[in-house]
């Protein structure tokens, strides 16, 4: 049997728990407004989100209101400012109830979502919200003073502030700002032009009201391969770019995911706690959209860290499902409050953006009595490529199997399939795949070839037909689930100018997985770590910056010049080895 023909035949079919070929029905939706609208209609009554503070305080929003205020929020969008179908809309919010408010109102008028990290810098801002072409920004208010001193570098026209309090009610609003205030000492004033959340809110139904507007008119023409969501990530090539995801990629991708647990979902009485930002893909997809198709309670936690922070979640709510990464479910089992009083209710936990510890699952697993399933998914298949089944043949250093209508292969330089238990390159044929990179043609093709997505990920396929990661992107850099790309740290380091050269990798770390480190060559012997730390810090996201810096004379390089980062990633690992003097 030719290998190729193996990887055709989806041997791992045997393991769906449905049996079967891994067909599914198309979607029934064209466009992800009329699923959000559907959703909207038959949960009516029943609460969509609450957002949960530490403190246990809570708003919550019905599925009514969500549908009503994002209604307003699409009409401002489109009549009061003027902006046309497709245009990019930016929300650089942390998980509050304005967020789903104001993404689904994005999508209802028929714009482009740009998902953005509230914690990036206005370097990073800027490159975005420009490459990108965002005329419209909803903005947490704690960093409005970051967009105020990029704005007249970029194009966007129409700033909308919010706040986590935004939909609470009277006196819990005071409370929030309040510790706002403690946290921040003050939220910064800005002379940044903007509206807050509740006057666009306002605008909207009273141009709505007044203008007799059905929205259903800028979204019913959308069909699944109109493009829905600009979502940023380095690829396989480092370089910053928008993967472009259509309504069909995230709505087949939803069924996709459906598939894995539906046996275990009770459409309309589950209760799902998203501590992951939703500007993340994986909690975009799986608990922001998915959940709100199941008519799902969504319980939004602003903030994980610390840990502590899920608590009143946990306590004072029925959680069914949870998602995460490994750090997070590694930090609560180290919660003594968690450990002696586990959720009761939990079904399942799925975890992402990173390789589970199987030390971590197992006792996940003894703690709660609900199985802590891996998948495995880029950005560019938004995201879910693999999973682990939630019943049946369970491994937990596994990312389990290709989920439904999804073609996988594992492939050599020459992309030609590899044999069963040698290792190979993912790659990915599915409805999930994107169309390809915003503006990046040439990018584009070298990831997307003959209709194949090609990973960059090596995997081995077992003899059980089911796949693990044994290496990941050459150089990529996952701290805590968000992927880190040396080439953008070497660029910020190297902006000082007492720099000569710097290369960067990423070492193994017991709390967030990997740890960016980063070797350099001093311009100028003054040059101190911390020194070097504080500039970093003024260009990168929490989460890129170095955790160690060491300096070097020289960094090893090829015959042409070139930086050899796996010379270095050696010697860290055998230093890591070494006995103890």
């Amino acid at each position: 049997m030719k290998q190729d023909s193996l990887y055709d035949l989806a041997p791992w079919s045997r393991h769906y728990t449905s049996g079967g070929t891994g067909k599914l029905a198309p979607p029934e939706s064209q466009n992800l407004p009329q699923m959000l609208v559907a959703a909207s209609k038959a949960f009516a009554a029943q609460s969509a989100f609450t957002c949960v503070t530490p403190n246990g305080m809570y708003g919550t929003l019905t599925y009514a209101q969500v549908d009503q205020m994002s209604d307003d929020f699409a009409v401002y969008l489109r009549e009061v400012i003027g902006l046309k179908a497709g245009a990019r809309v930016a929300v650089q919010t942390p998980n509050c109830l304005s967020t789903p408010v104001a993404i689904f109102g994005i999508l209802k008028a028929g714009c482009v979502l740009v998902n953005t990290n509230p914690l990036y810098t206005e370097r990073e801002m800027k490159h975005q919200f420009n490459d990108a072409g965002v005329e419209a920004l909803v903005l947490i208010d704690m960093f409005a003073d970051k967009m105020a001193t990029i704005a007249r570098e970029t194009n966007v026209k129409h700033v909308v502030l919010c706040s986590v309090s935004s939909f609470f009610p009277p006196v819990v609003r005071q409370i929030i700002k309040g510790i706002q205030k403690y946290w921040n000492k003050v939220i910064p004033t800005t002379n940044l032009a903007h509206l807050t959340i509740n006057d666009a809110l306002a605008k909207g139904a009273l141009a709505r009201n007044d203008l007799r507007i059905d929205v259903s008119q800028y979204w019913k023409r959308l069909a699944q391969n109109d493009l829905a969501l600009l979502q940023y990530t380095g690829g396989t090539t480092g370089v910053s770019k928008g993967a472009m995801l259509t309504h069909g990629n995230l709505l087949w991708n939803i069924e996709q995911i459906l598939a894995i647990g539906r046996d275990k979902i009770d459409m309309g009485r589950e209760t799902v706690l998203t501590a992951l930002p939703i500007y993340h893909i994986f909690a975009f997809t799986a608990n922001l959209l998915t959940f709100y198709r199941c008519g799902a309670r969504n319980l939004l936690i602003p903030s994980p860290r610390p840990i502590q922070n899920l608590q009143r979640a946990f306590e004072n709510y029925k959680v069914t499902w949870i998602s995460g990464v490994n750090t997070l479910f590694n930090a609560l089992l180290n919660e003594e409050w968690f450990v002696a009083f586990p959720p009761k209710h939990l079904k399942a936990a799925i975890g992402g953006g990173a390789a589970m510890h199987s030390a971590v699952v197992k006792r996940w697993e003894a703690v709660t009595g609900a199985p802590l399933a891996e998948g495995y998914g880029l950005t560019e298949s938004s995201p879910a490529v693999c999973f682990q089944p939630l019943s049946g043949l369970r491994k937990t250093d596994s990312i389990g199997i290709p989920a439904h209508e999804t073609a996988v292969r594992l492939v050599d330089d020459n992309g030609e399939p590899v044999a069963q238990g040698e290792p190979g390159e993912i790659i990915v044929r599915g409805p999930q795949v994107m169309l390809g990179y915003w503006n990046q043609a040439e990018e584009s093709a070298k990831t997307i070839r003959d209709g194949w997505l090609y990973t960059g990920d090596i995997a081995v396929m077992d003899s059980d037909f089911m796949f693990k990661i044994v290496d990941r992107k050459k150089d990529l850099i996952i701290v805590s689930g968000f992927n880190v790309y040396p080439n953008e740290v070497e660029d910020a380091i190297a902006k000082h100018d007492k720099v000569m050269e710097a290369a960067v990798i990423g070492v193994p770390d017991a709390k967030t997985g990997e740890a960016v480190r980063a070797y350099v060559v001093k311009r100028d012997d003054s040059l101190t770590e911390a020194e070097l730390a504080a500039h970093c810090r003024t260009l990168l996201t929490g989460y890129k910056l170095p955790a160690k810096i060491i300096f070097r004379d020289e960094l090893p390089k090829t015959p042409i010049g070139k930086i050899l980062r796996k010379d270095l990633r050696k010697e860290a690992l055998a230093a890591t080895q070494a006995p103890a003097a």
